[in-house]
């Protein structure tokens, strides 16, 4: 029997005052996010679960097929909690409107150092829509944007 690979760092890392850029992969790369509706659904879901879970979204891209955060915690925080909570609670609303599964399983992670510059990730992040070529400018891209700050601050 085949024994799937731990991706995690120890548990104790991914609680508290932190910073975490995570890329959720929808299930078998279905472009589930191109409906403002959907997206819609999703951000009022990702901000109950921030309010709930002690993080603050500084930047979110709903890519068709993929989602990209940039978290904060704060003392009580704790990231698998959330993205687990965050995942099931978006997931149910997902399936209840299309009857499909949203998300594959597990999340991409990387918790970002002091000497990291947190302005170059939110900048990585809204840039994707530009990289894959769905709009020139990151500010034109409507499922993009931050739940703490108006993304065209970002702008240079």
């Amino acid at each position: 029997m085949l024994k799937r690979k731990n991706n995690r760092l120890a548990l104790q890392l991914y609680k508290g005052l932190r910073a975490y850029f995570v890329t959720i992969c929808t299930k078998d790369q279905q472009r589930a996010f191109t409906d403002s509706r959907i997206i819609g659904e999703q951000i009022k879901v990702l901000n109950s679960c921030c309010k709930k879970d002690d993080f603050s979204v500084w930047t979110y891209c709903f890519m068709p097929d993929h989602l990209h955060l940039l978290l904060v915690g704060e003392e009580n925080s704790d990231l698998i909690k959330f993205i687990r909570t965050y995942k099931q609670l978006s997931g149910y609303g997902y399936k209840k409107i299309t009857g499909k599964n949203l998300w594959q399983k597990s999340f991409y992670d990387h918790i970002l150092r002091k000497e990291e510059n947190i302005a170059q990730v939110v900048r990585y992040i809204l840039e994707n829509p530009t990289r894959k070529g769905l709009v020139a400018n990151f500010v034109e891209y409507p499922f993009s944007g931050s739940l703490e700050y108006d993304k065209e601050i970002f702008k240079m």
